[in-house]
């Protein structure tokens, strides 16, 4: 299927209204995530922001009051490499949500455990994601056509789910953790877009990717040498800011002509930069197969059910 844009040019100064919504954004003490926050806040959304700092958290709140004029803005503390975490801000939730933005990540880091015993980027950037959406959506629910906003990445592109291995113990390689957490993200919204549809539900589960970004995101690679070095100096040069890409996720959790199960990322070559449109993934990104599997697995390991989302008969 050909690309095709969905709104050619589109920019933050086309956000609609959304006073009188309530949004989440994970990891928003910095770069994306603070970035979306920060746009959502400026048109009227009441936002809370989370992170794993409460200080750099509490910063990045004050940010975003000050440049939105918004005093509706909050921090709730959340580590996505630890469940309990996760579960104790969906218990403290309370009231309807409308928009879900799952936008923390760990990018390429070296081999490490979450606190529940997982490879840290499959843990963090998949794992704890699954289950705080799994835990926030009877608040979804309560939302009229709420969304969950999923941040992948073109690493999903040379990803690929190793059932035999999910947890990196024989033969971590960094990047391919990287792309493997990446692409989970995908088969998840792909997943979780047929199981709401299925059930008749109007909660919207979207895709989206920032292309290349200069953020903080790089930081990590700062262990690698030289390899790492060239990584974070191609993103420095060649990246568009945090503001830009931070547009396909706005794009993605705001634009009126959105569709379930999606992937949204920059129009320019290559997926790099540009406005948001609606792009393709590829390989086993579109395997509902494999997309089923991965769910399953990821129920077992988080012990967060959707119960009231059954399985739907793959196609074969």
């Amino acid at each position: 299927m050909a690309q095709r844009r969905s709104s050619p040019g589109w920019s933050a100064a086309d956000i609609p209204s959304l006073v009188g919504r309530r949004a989440l954004v994970t990891g928003a003490n910095s770069g994306l995530g603070l970035q979306t926050s920060l746009q959502l806040a400026s048109h009227g959304a009441a936002v809370t922001m989370t992170a794993r700092d409460p200080e750099r958290g509490r910063v990045a709140v004050e940010k975003v009051r000050e440049l939105s004029g918004s005093p509706d803005v909050t921090l709730a503390e959340l580590d996505l490499a630890d469940l309990a975490s996760v579960r104790r801000l969906a218990d403290e939730w309370d009231g309807p949500l409308d928009v879900l933005v799952d936008n923390a990540g760990i990018m390429a880091v070296p081999y490490g455990r979450t606190a529940d015993g997982f490879e840290l980027q499959l843990g963090t950037n998949h794992l704890g994601h699954f289950a705080l959406t799994g835990l926030l959506l009877p608040a979804l629910r309560q939302a009229p056509s709420a969304r969950v906003v999923v941040l992948s990445s073109n690493a999903h592109k040379f990803g690929h789910m190793n059932f035999d291995d999910l947890q990196g113990l024989h033969g971590y390689r960094p990047w391919t953790a990287y792309g493997q957490s990446k692409l989970a993200n995908l088969l998840f919204v792909r997943e979780l877009d047929r199981r709401l549809r299925a059930a008749g539900d109007d909660v919207l589960a979207v895709a989206a990717h920032p292309g290349i970004a200069a953020t903080n995101l790089a930081a990590g690679l700062a262990g690698w040498g030289p390899v790492g070095s060239a990584v974070r100096g191609f993103f420095a040069r060649f990246g568009q800011s945090d503001a830009e890409g931070a547009l396909p996720s706005l794009h993605a959790a705001t634009a009126p002509d959105v569709v379930g199960g999606a992937y949204y990322g920059p129009g320019g070559r290559g997926e790099g930069r540009g406005a948001p449109t609606r792009v393709q993934p590829n390989g086993q990104a579109q395997d509902d197969a494999v997309a089923e599997r991965l769910w399953e697995i990821s129920e077992e390991l988080t012990d967060v059910t959707y119960p009231d989302l059954p399985p739907v008969e793959v196609r074969s």
